[in-house]
């Protein structure tokens, strides 16, 4: 095996859940080590054969991961202690680039919709001022 990475270290560089920084410092090592990357191609070729660890068939699957339902709970602050906990320590902790992208993602989706929300309601007094009479 190339020196500097263990089995499964390139199982995860494969499933792309590394730290953007260790995904780079592999990425660097295939230009230099060619063995690493038949390494790669030995790894791939167990899993097409179907060759698979429990550990394996978990990240693959990304079974830890919350979805992305209970990610917007997290945002809206609606889950439980523990709950809360988790994802906080599924993102910051273990850093879980799938999970943390789609919590971005739902971040500029709720800001998108606030901004919605305060152009929607501007245009509709914009709109019904005219109609809209005092009572005497």
């Amino acid at each position: 095996m190339a020196k500097d990475f263990s089995q499964s270290d390139l199982e995860a560089y494969l499933d792309e859940s590394l730290a953007s920084e260790e995904m780079a410092r592999i990425e660097d090592a295939l230009r230099a080590q060619p063995e690493l990357a038949k390494e790669l191609v030995i790894i791939n070729s167990r899993r097409d054969a179907g060759v698979h660890s429990i550990g394996a068939v978990w990240r693959r699957h990304r079974i830890s991961c919350p979805s992305r339902e209970q990610l917007g709970s997290y945002l809206l602050g609606a889950l439980s202690d523990a709950q809360a906990d988790y994802i906080t320590f599924h993102i910051e902790r273990i850093g879980c680039r799938l999970c943390r992208a789609n919590l971005e993602d739902l971040r500029s989706l709720q800001q998108e919709e606030a901004e919605i929300v305060t152009s929607r309601r501007q245009k509709y007094f914009q709109s019904s001022a005219g109609y809209l009479r005092r009572k005497d």
